[in-house]
């Protein structure tokens, strides 16, 4: 079907137009104080730069040139923020194993802002990393209450989708959490090391939380660590940042789940990481006081220590006092390994594998000649080697949310707002063609002072979407428009054909897999019908 263009047409922005952010330079845009992140809420950011001074996420800018050929969303700033992806990055390019994964909860239709993940896997996949794509049925049965035949029929479509994109069933791994006994085992396993104070903390779960939501949240954690069962592996989760406080709870418990510890000390007592930083200064200047330079002692390092300006008063007083305490034990750099949970074999192996000088304590050894590196590396193998898990605290990339296209969130709940990748072609171009846009109120106006692409729904588009991989076209619909040279019906009527070849050229893919969806070793008709009354 063919439309005709309206190239001499805008329409105005309006008053609810909402502010898109759209590969800023520093990562965010002007918008709310308060950020609050919460995975199963209807999540909106409007100032992306409050994830970096609040949450410590990092922002992705400063690993983008790291990373072997990036995805064009890399490029335009769509992922704005990582956790620790360099461990991804380094081991994509020196050809070591790696992994990415990501879930889907099947509550509707998969849309136009599903594809990003979609297409983050997938594109992972092709660098070389494992990839994982699995159907969250357990959470969305537990936390949005769907029957399991509405999450049967929502998980064919996901599949249908994921594939029809390019994600390689043969060599992926895709399953669904309900049917996945090995998650379902590491789950629990993982919720030995939490606790509901920790829910209550994290997720704001009370006394009304269903048992079942807690335990998909287990589930979860398990998902996030299930790539490196195997082996341990940097494995990298691409999120939008609603689901950061997963990441970060899956974090701390592959850590916990650790053998042992590694730390840097400077002599037998243990110290806090503030503790340490102002330590090692001490250490750093013992030419200033000690008697011998080259065998500082504790206390002398500690009197030298209380006259040093910090703004940490409480961190350098209790160092001043372990310090003090140790009197004349030398002070002494060295790696400590910290006996968390390994067996009484795993730690007597852990001290025989240690070359060089070493002295073993009740609780950790410390080595004397090994660098901190060298000492993870060799902590991780022993425990491995003794029936651990060794996890490598897994990363994690977040992309923006998409805009609506009638402003503010895309909603699955509201049909105008999304483009479902199931929509007809025709129906995706109406909705392009209805859209808000970031134009001016009249044709006139929009020549002279340009329109605004970094508040455009249908410019994010472009960006998100339609361009694919070729920057010079989204760069080129940016300039047009800032520069007044391309007007907003236009545009429009160009995205909408774009939208409707994108959605005939999807569709016909998706007839292409149904047809072999019986190949696939997975099952999409759940055995969890009678038992649950549906």
């Amino acid at each position: 079907m063919t439309h005709e263009p309206d190239t001499d047409t805008n329409e105005p922005t309006g008053d609810d137009a909402p502010a898109v952010e759209q590969a800023l330079p520093d990562g965010g845009a002007a918008g709310a104080d308060d950020v609050a992140l919460d995975p199963w809420g209807s999540s909106t950011v409007s100032d992306y730069r409050k994830l970096f001074e609040e949450f410590g996420i990092e922002q992705f800018d400063e690993v983008l040139d790291e990373v072997p050929d990036p995805h064009y969303l890399m490029r335009r700033g769509v992922i704005f923020g990582h956790r620790d992806y360099r461990a991804v990055a380094e081991a994509m390019r020196n050809d070591e194993p790696w992994a990415a994964l990501s879930g889907f909860m099947p509550t509707g239709d998969p849309h136009i802002g599903h594809k990003m993940v979609f297409d983050e896997i997938i594109w992972h996949q092709q660098q070389g990393g494992d990839a994982y794509a699995l159907i969250a049925d357990l959470e969305a049965h537990s936390a949005r209450g769907l029957t399991w035949d509405e999450i049967d029929e929502h998980t064919r479509d996901y599949i249908l989708s994921l594939l029809a994109l390019g994600f390689d069933p043969e060599a992926g791994d895709l399953y669904r959490q309900s049917t996945n006994r090995e998650v379902q085992n590491l789950a629990f396993e993982l919720g030995i090391e939490a606790n509901f104070s920790e829910f209550q903390a994290i997720y704001g779960f009370d006394g009304e939380t269903d048992v079942s939501h807690m335990e998909s949240v287990v589930t979860q954690m398990a998902d996030i660590l299930y790539p490196q069962l195997d082996e341990p592996k940097p494995t990298v989760i691409p999120v939008g940042p609603d689901q950061d406080p997963h990441m970060r709870f899956a974090r701390d418990l592959s850590t916990r789940m650790r053998f042992f510890k590694v730390t840097d000390a400077f002599a037998s007592f243990e110290l806090t990481d503030t503790e340490r930083e102002l330590v090692a200064i001490a250490y750093d200047h013992r030419e200033e006081y000690a008697e011998d330079p080259d065998q500082p002692r504790c206390g002398e390092a500690g009197e030298w220590l209380a006259d040093y300006e910090t703004s940490a008063t409480e961190a350098r007083n209790g160092a001043v006092e372990k310090l003090d305490n140790a009197g004349k034990e030398p002070l002494r750099p060295r790696t400590r390994f910290l006996d968390r949970n390994a067996t009484d074999e795993a730690f007597d192996a852990l001290v025989e594998e240690i070359d060089g000088e070493k002295r073993r304590y009740e609780a950790h050894v410390d080595a004397f000649d090994l660098d901190h590196a060298a000492a993870e590396e060799l902590a991780r193998q022993v425990e491995v080697d003794h029936g651990g898990y060794g996890f490598i605290p897994p990363s994690s990339i977040y992309h923006r949310f998409m805009t609506g296209l009638t402003g503010g969130k895309m909603s699955s709940s509201i049909p105008a707002s999304h483009i479902s990748l199931l929509d007809d072609p025709e129906e995706g171009y109406d909705k392009v063609k209805a859209a808000t846009t970031g134009g001016r109120e009249t044709a006139e106006e929009q020549r002279e002072k340009g329109g605004k692409a970094d508040e455009c729904p249908v410019y994010e588009l472009y960006a998100y979407l339609l361009s694919g991989d070729d920057d010079e076209f989204a760069k080129e619909v940016y300039e047009e428009c800032v520069g007044g040279d391309r007007l907003c019906g236009g545009c429009k009527e160009q995205a909408a054909e774009l939208m409707e070849q994108f959605l005939e050229d999807h569709q016909a893919k998706r007839e292409e897999w149904e047809a072999k969806l019986d190949e696939l070793d997975f099952e999409f008709d759940s055995d969890r019908k009678r038992a649950s009354g549906d």
